[in-house]
């Protein structure tokens, strides 16, 4: 088993933030938007009748980084609005420009915040995402709760990350295929966020301390995890 190593909770220089905004995340973005829009039809659904039918669709977003989740969620929903959360100014100015860029400025609303102290009410937001947060975290388990305490109720939880290889051969394996063109200090980047991440196991245990089922989290590629569940408070 590979042990955890920690990188920084924030990546906040500004080589950081045009490093990991020009890598290519086209493919891994857009399919989380496309599962994470599958995953809102069915909990849609299974709402409440009255509280089916909104004109807007509020979601958090945390560990937002440059903006390239909302801003590749914005022209599949039109209604939707995006409150994009990230600890690092490098990062935001990166997405206010990108939102800008867009077109999307009027929806997405950047703010700078640390996710496991949010600037927001108990219970305000339907749904609360996160991609790739998760690793960046020492404690993760408080990012976590944070987003259980401000979803609302039967609200939406669609959180993402990577998941730690349980060896070394493949830990190079992933890096390879998934960065293998990449720059040096790109691989860098990749290679430590996932030494940093959570193994399906060690997840699966923080959401069960979470009140939720192990199960609701589960692999969805060969280095990613999700956890997907809703709530009734």
């Amino acid at each position: 088993m590979l042990t955890r190593v920690l990188e920084p909770e924030v990546m906040d220089s500004d080589e950081d933030a045009r490093e990991y905004d020009a890598m290519d995340h086209a493919a891994v973005n857009a399919l989380f938007v496309t599962d994470l829009l599958e995953a809102i039809a069915d909990w849609s659904l299974k709402r409440p009748v009255q509280s089916r039918d909104v004109p807007r669709l509020e979601v958090l977003d945390l560990g937002a980084g440059t903006g390239q989740i909302p801003i590749e969620l914005c022209p599949r929903v039109p209604q939707v609005r995006v409150v994009a959360v990230d600890a690092a100014e490098s990062m935001l100015a990166v997405a206010r420009t990108n939102m800008a860029a867009a077109g999307f400025a009027g929806r997405i609303e950047p703010v700078l915040a640390d996710a496991k102290r949010l600037p927001f009410p108990s219970a305000s937001f339907p749904v609360v995402i996160s991609n790739s947060i998760v690793h960046h975290i020492a404690e993760p388990a408080e990012v976590l709760a944070e987003a259980v305490r401000v979803l609302a109720p039967n609200g939406l939880l669609f959180h993402r990350d990577l998941c730690r290889p349980h060896d070394e051969t493949e830990f190079m394996r992933i890096v390879a295929t998934y960065a293998g063109d990449a720059t040096r200090y790109q691989k860098k980047l990749f290679s430590e966020s996932l030494r940093a991440a959570l193994t399906l196991e060690e997840i699966q245990s923080l959401v069960a301390g979470l009140g939720f089922t192990p199960e609701t989290v589960r692999m969805t590629s060969d280095r990613h995890w999700t956890w997907m569940a809703s709530t009734t408070h």
